[in-house]
């Protein structure tokens, strides 16, 4: 497989630290909030990863931390009353149920920060002891960015510009401007403090990766050169979040982090960056009040994870009934038992996400292959073999790319509330009775009725079944 490393610009061969192992760490969510179509975008990015690399036969072990220890989620306590605990627990719950619902498959290891205090403060002792890192009188703790000659080649960026300067904090007390918190002192009597030989405070936040990273994987997953194989998260975070982790992680562990970096692109609505600060946030719980979570996986996978994503309605319904076309034609041969799937349309998808993920040749894939099997099936209705073929290629297409594994009529009743649903259900439960006791008058009423609805009704040998026309 050839993924893109950020730090050396280019595609590049994977090639495990461990033969037929892939371990993987993505940077989850500060949870203070809900999630929002950042977050899905990232999340989704890197569950394709996953699947593609399960799906060429490595091992995979996914990590994604919750961050629960964050001066957002300070202030959150302040503003709500609600402990720590309280807040963070609510998100987290939240946060995998919308996951769940875009169908990301659950990491295999989600630490915590508030699990990791111990690694944190060892990982900051060390660095204190080997003079990369020193305390002020504050008693907060930083780390020394002059100390490391390789800071700056991850993200590149290491002037001391504005820009580059605009996300590290500011404070007179530190040695170099580009120096960061590892630590952070408690200022007032009602923070939430830890204790710690340098103080009673907080971790900063791009330590407890580092520290989660080296608990949860170093010692399985490294080969004393790295620790983990792939890094990654979204394209904000490579300066100064990864930039920081790498350089704070390769001062105290002597060996680099990752052996590759790869990052996602931004969502923007009406093509701004999507941020809270614009007032164009669009929370992931109120998209999936309107969409299902197989249309928005679909609709945020269909461009490339590397080029950012401009929202829009528009695209999304040309997205679902792009998606409508597979369904229809699972629909044309279910219900029924998948054989094997056919050897070169697997062949033809594994080549395209094998290159960097790339999911515009894998959706085309599928195109032409709903378009032949379709055209197909209109000059040999009972082709029983085909429909087998037909079956596993779908229940591939979903265990790779993670759609396509509903029922067909299912799918097409997205969008109906349960009151509705409970009300079709009803009428179609009446019609049936009328027609065994002959009463085709009302039957035929109650056809005309669901029509007016906008309901689709097919009389099957299991029974009746319906859609949304």
């Amino acid at each position: 497989m050839h993924i893109y490393d950020s730090v050396q610009k280019t595609k590049v061969l994977f090639e495990p630290i461990k033969q037929g192992e892939a371990s993987i760490y993505v940077c989850g969510p500060t949870v203070y909030d809900d999630a929002h179509l950042g977050h899905a975008r990232s999340s989704l990015a890197f569950d394709l990863l996953s699947r593609t690399l399960k799906a060429l036969g490595y091992k995979v072990t996914m990590g994604k931390n919750f961050t629960d220890i964050d001066d957002k989620i300070i202030k959150k306590v302040e503003e709500t009353g609600k402990s720590m605990q309280e807040i963070t627990t609510f998100y987290i719950d939240r946060y995998l149920e919308e996951m769940a619902a875009l169908g990301v498959q659950r990491a295999d290891i989600e630490p915590k920060a508030t699990e990791s205090l111990q690694a944190i403060e060892d990982m900051i002792q060390t660095l204190i002891d080997k003079d990369m890192a020193y305390v002020i009188f504050t008693g907060d703790v930083y780390f020394d960015t002059s100390k490391d000659s390789h800071y700056g080649e991850i993200s590149h960026r290491v002037s001391e510009d504005e820009d580059s300067l605009s996300r590290v904090e500011h404070t007179s007390e530190k040695r170099n401007p580009k120096d960061f918190a590892l630590w952070k002192a408690c200022k007032g009597k009602e923070d939430i403090c830890f204790e710690a030989p340098f103080s009673s405070g907080r971790p900063g936040w791009h330590i407890e990766c580092s520290a989660m990273i080296e608990k949860y994987f170093e010692k399985e997953h490294g080969n004393g050169k790295y620790s983990i194989d792939i890094h990654g998260g979204g394209a904000d975070l490579l300066f100064p979040h990864h930039e920081n982790e790498a350089a704070q992680s390769r001062c105290a562990t002597g060996h680099e982090l990752a052996k590759y970096w790869m990052h996602n692109g931004f969502v923007q609505i009406d093509g701004e960056k999507m941020s809270k600060s614009l007032g164009n946030s669009f929370f992931l719980k109120d998209a999936l009040k309107v969409y299902d979570g197989e249309v928005l996986r679909y609709y945020l996978n269909s461009v490339h994870y590397r080029n950012n994503f401009n929202f829009n309605e528009e695209d999304l319904q040309t997205a679902k009934k792009r998606l409508d076309k597979l369904y229809r034609l699972k629909k044309r041969v279910s219900p029924g038992k998948a054989s094997a799937v056919n050897k070169d349309f697997k062949k033809a998808l594994l080549d395209a996400m094998g290159d960097d993920l790339n999911i515009s040749i894998a959706l085309s894939i599928i195109d032409v292959m709903i378009a032949d099997t379709n055209d197909a099936f209109d000059k040999e209705a009972k082709n029983k073999a085909l429909k087998k073929e037909t079956l596993a290629n779908i229940e591939f297409i979903d265990s790779l790319l993670g759609f396509g594994g509903k029922e067909p009529f299912e799918f097409f009743q997205i969008g109906i509330s349960q009151e509705e649903k409970a009300n079709i259900e009803s009428l179609i439960t009446e019609r049936s009775e009328a027609k065994k006791e002959k009463d085709f008058a009302r039957s035929d009423a109650i056809r005309d009725e669901l029509i007016a609805m906008g309901i689709s009704i097919m009389d099957t040998a299991d029974g009746t079944v319906w859609e949304k026309a």
